[in-house]
C-alpha cells in the first residue's frame, strides 16, 4: 500500500465522518493516537470533547439543542491496563468491560454490529494501542447497506515503522446514504511533535464539517501520555484547545 502524507489522506475526503489514526512517532519514542468527529446535522455538530479520568467523552455543546444522544454521546477514548481503547461509539465500554474479565477486544466486538442509523448503518470503528506500541484496528459494517448482514474485519499491526501510521474512517465520502469505508486502513505519515501532529490533522479536515479532535502521544518507555483536544465550538472566552497529561 502506498504511503500517503497524512494531510493528503485527510483532505482527499470532504466527509470521512469519524476517524482513527494510530501509529508511531518519527523519533520512535511515542505511540501516536488521533480520533476526530465530523457532522452534517445540527445534532451531530453540537458536540465537544471533554477530558475524563481515563480518556475523553463527547458532550453536547448546547444542551438545549440536543435531540438524540443515543449515538453521539459516548467515551471515544479510555485507558485500561496499559492499553488505549479508541472507538467511534459505546463499544469503547464493551471492549473495556471484556478486558476487565480477561477477554480480548475480538470477543467484545463479536457481540456488536454497525450502528442502527438507517439508511447509513454507520460502521463501528475501533482501535487498541498496546503498551509496546503495537496496535489493532477493526471495522464492523453492513454489506451493501443490508441490515441483516454484519461484516467484521480486524487488522493487526506489529512493530509499526517510525513516522508511519494507519488511518481508518467510517465513510468513503459524502452521499445519501453515506458510503461505508472499504479496504484496509490507509497507510499515512506521522510527522513531528504532538503539536505538529495535531495541527496537521485539524488543519487538513474539511473546515465546514469538522467538529472535534483528540490527539495523544504515549511514551513507550513509561506508558505516560500527553494529549490535546481541539473543539470547533467553544463558549465565549474559552480556548478551542486543551492539553494535559495521561
Amino acid at each position: 500500500m502506498q504511503l500517503k502524507p497524512l494531510s493528503q489522506a485527510l483532505s482527499a475526503c470532504t466527509y470521512p465522518g469519524r476517524g482513527i489514526i494510530l501509529g508511531r512517532s518519527a523519533d520512535n519514542r511515542f505511540a501516536a493516537i488521533a480520533y476526530f468527529i465530523m457532522g452534517r446535522s445540527e445534532n451531530s455538530r453540537n458536540r465537544v470533547f471533554e477530558p475524563t479520568e481515563d480518556g475523553i467523552r463527547t458532550k453536547a455543546f448546547d444542551e438545549s439543542k440536543m435531540t438524540d444522544p443515543s449515538l453521539i454521546i459516548y467515551h471515544p477514548v479510555r485507558r485500561f491496563a496499559g492499553k488505549w481503547i479508541v472507538t467511534n461509539g459505546d463499544q469503547t465500554d464493551t471492549i473495556r468491560d471484556f478486558m476487565a474479565e480477561g477477554k480480548c477486544y475480538r470477543h467484545a466486538l463479536l457481540t456488536r454490529t454497525f450502528e442502527p442509523d438507517a439508511p447509513n448503518f454507520t460502521p463501528r470503528i475501533s482501535g487498541i494501542v498496546k503498551p509496546n506500541g503495537d496496535f489493532v484496528l477493526s471495522i464492523l459494517k453492513s454489506e451493501e447497506n443490508d441490515p441483516a448482514t454484519t461484516l467484521r474485519t480486524f487488522f493487526e499491526y506489529e512493530s509499526p515503522k517510525p513516522g508511519q501510521g494507519r488511518y481508518l474512517h467510517t465513510y468513503q465520502g459524502d452521499g445519501n446514504p453515506l458510503p461505508s469505508f472499504e479496504g484496509e486502513p490507509e497507510r499515512v505519515t506521522v510527522e513531528g511533535t504532538l503539536s505538529d501532529f495535531t495541527k496537521t490533522v485539524w488543519g487538513s479536515l474539511n473546515a465546514e464539517n469538522k467538529v472535534s479532535l483528540y490527539t495523544c502521544f504515549v511514551e513507550l518507555s513509561s506508558g505516560e501520555g500527553q494529549w490535546k483536544i481541539v473543539n470547533k465550538y467553544t463558549a465565549p472566552g474559552e480556548s478551542p484547545e486543551k492539553e494535559g497529561q495521561a
